[in-house]
């Protein structure tokens, strides 16, 4: 009894922390320095989406992604990219472990830095299968390199600074 509640509970505290998660990275995709390139547009957000990874199980962490990132292209003017946002963010979710008290694991490094073909492949084709030209995408490539690597770098640099601070034990408990 008292575990079938402890459990219950722990799933109301996961979607209640998926939810914030969601909006932050909706709000750093959406709102914080958005440089807009020829298509689309680079963003800080990946960086909560790595952090969400981080900290959430699955698939809390992939919904929260894809949602977050969705929203913000739906909001932005960029509908035309939100489905493709929302699978490609959910993907950025898969390596990341949130198993550990930690943030910035060994395997969460090599997670952040497997997100990087992630996005630029991801974007690439989706922009294949938009213009129907496998030329005309690469315009975009650079600008998606440089959100990936921004965003890699200052998810280590949160994640340095959370892990310092214990803030995902504090945020979930034991960090298991």
């Amino acid at each position: 009894m008292i575990t079938s509640i402890m459990r219950k509970n722990e799933r109301i505290y996961n979607v209640v922390i998926a939810g914030l998660f969601t909006g932050l990275i909706f709000i750093m995709t959406a709102y914080f320095p958005r440089i807009p390139t020829a298509r689309g547009y680079i963003h800080i957000g990946d960086a909560a989406i790595y952090l969400a990874a981080s900290i959430l199980p699955q698939p809390a962490a992939a919904l929260s992604a894809a949602l977050g990132g969705f929203l913000a292209d739906a909001m932005t003017g960029y509908m035309i990219w939100a489905p493709y946002t929302f699978a490609i963010k959910a993907c950025l979710t898969l390596a990341f472990t949130s198993k550990k008290g930690t943030i910035m694991g060994i395997r969460n490094v090599f997670a952040a830095a497997v997100a990087f073909p992630i996005t630029i492949g991801g974007y690439y084709a989706a922009a294949w299968i938009m213009t129907g030209d496998m030329i005309v995408p690469l315009a975009e490539v650079p600008a998606n390199a440089v959100q990936a690597a921004g965003s890699m770098a200052l998810y280590m640099l949160f994640a340095a600074c959370m892990d310092k601070t214990r803030v995902k034990t504090r945020i979930i408990g034991n960090g298991a």
